[in-house]
């Protein structure tokens, strides 16, 4: 499969191409001076749209699960990088446990949290998955793990996280690590606290403390600095932005003040749009300033739409995940993807292991246009894979030139959260 374009203008990206091979060196050293502490998300995941006039990412992740969205060849690839993370962190590290999110019906979810058991078994250590299992309390008074199917047909065996400790405190288990798959979005349990084991990524910079806003002035400070190496308006690299506190949705006047922030946006949007000649509307998304999986986004073409929503889309971006409320927003530029694979629209999700890529895939959606969010149901997955000349037709073919900026994008991405991770570390 390969990716299809629409015409529009590649002036700019081959200008950033140009001028990164130009000044490989000094982006090479500029990286690795912010990448070098154990304070980096032990792995991520990044969306990355590309408009042909401008390319950004649009969400950074940190407690990915799509591992079996990934090409098989860059797992294996992965593997070194994983136990090098691993043991970085945890010198003499032999058994960990994976915490996964409770949502154990989900059979896509399951094979997920397999592949990356897979994964760092593979790496060298003994693996158990756990989960809180908050749902079912009454499950671990009956068993230490239930098996489950995944949805290749493939059985994963979860544990009562509860049990698991109780073990590991009567000194009948061992655990050195403990890597999160669970965001964590309604706060820290107590006995992850109580566990007193090394966990990463931090229990802090889950979705319960975690905002998108502050990832973003994070990674826009960095892509400044970027840009001045390369010599480009950093606008091409990133999205103009804003955050709104204590809204409720449903009430007319917090939407009133939705859409006075909406319109002062995307006016400086246009301003950009208009200083480059790009001749195309500019738009919003407004997101929920927490959270994952698509929830709490909505498209916004003109600031009216905001105080015009019916109440299908207003409980859309009333409650996010978990049932909990969103009170938090995020206004983002709007980037449309000019691509489509199959003719899907698609965008590219990029996957790092410490900062170290290990392949990604391509998110699409047939009944999707290119100016929505692609993270709804319905979407599909194409694997992509991180060297398409070594491993042949392994998945979707990308550009090298466009994919060494996606890299550099992913980079930059695990770097701002490194800085997030270390601002909540620091907070009481």
């Amino acid at each position: 499969m390969n990716l299809i374009s629409s015409g529009k203008s590649k002036h700019i990206i081959s200008y950033l191409i140009d001028q990164i091979k130009n000044n490989q060196n000094e982006i090479h050293n500029w990286l690795k001076n912010y990448e070098g502490s154990n304070e980096l998300p032990l792995y991520s995941s990044v969306d990355i749209r590309d408009a042909g006039f401008k390319l950004a990412v649009v969400d950074t992740n940190i407690f990915p699960a799509g591992f079996n969205n990934l090409c098989e060849h860059g797992l294996k690839d992965s593997i070194k990088f994983m136990r090098n993370a691993i043991l970085k962190r945890a010198q003499d590290c032999k058994e960990i446990l994976i915490v996964a999110e409770e949502h154990t019906r989900n059979t896509w979810y399951l094979e997920n949290v397999r592949i990356l058991q897979q994964l760092i078994e593979a790496a060298g250590f003994r693996v158990k998955i756990a989960t809180f299992l908050t749902v079912q309390p009454s499950f671990c008074d009956k068993t230490r793990y239930v098996e489950l199917e995944t949805a290749t047909g493939f059985p994963v065996k979860i544990y009562c996280f509860k049990r698991i400790l109780s073990e590991f405190k009567a000194g009948c288990s061992t655990i050195d690590m403990i890597i999160m798959n669970n965001d964590l979005s309604q706060g820290i349990p107590e006995a992850l606290v109580e566990s007193r084991i090394p966990i990463y990524p931090s229990i802090k910079a889950g979705w319960h403390s975690r905002r998108k806003s502050n990832h973003f002035d994070q990674a826009n400070r960095l892509i400044k600095e970027f840009s001045e190496i390369i010599n480009v308006d950093p606008w091409f690299l990133s999205c103009i932005h804003s955050a709104a506190v204590d809204v409720d949705i449903n009430d007319e006047q917090d939407r009133h003040s939705l859409m006075d922030k909406a319109a002062e946006l995307l006016s400086s949007i246009s301003t950009k749009y208009k200083e480059h000649a790009i001749d195309e509307k500019p738009y919003l998304l407004l997101k929920a300033d927490s959270g994952t999986y698509g929830m709490g986004v909505m498209p916004v073409e003109e600031p009216s739409d905001i105080l015009n929503f019916n109440r299908k889309r207003r409980n859309k971006l009333h409650v996010g995940k978990g049932s909990l409320v969103i009170d938090r927003f995020l206004l983002q530029e709007g980037i449309p993807t000019i691509y489509n694979i199959d003719q899907e629209v698609s965008e590219a999700c990029i996957y790092q292991i410490d900062n170290n890529l290990i392949g990604g895939f391509y998110r699409s959606h047939k009944e999707k246009g290119q100016r929505e969010n692609l993270n709804s149901k319905g979407m599909v997955f194409k694997k992509m894979c991180p060297h398409s000349k070594k491993y042949g037709d392994c998945g979707v073919h990308h550009d090298v030139n466009i994919f060494d900026i996606y890299r550099i994008l992913a980079r930059i991405s695990g770097i701002a959260a490194k800085n997030e991770i270390v601002q909540l570390e620091g907070q009481k």
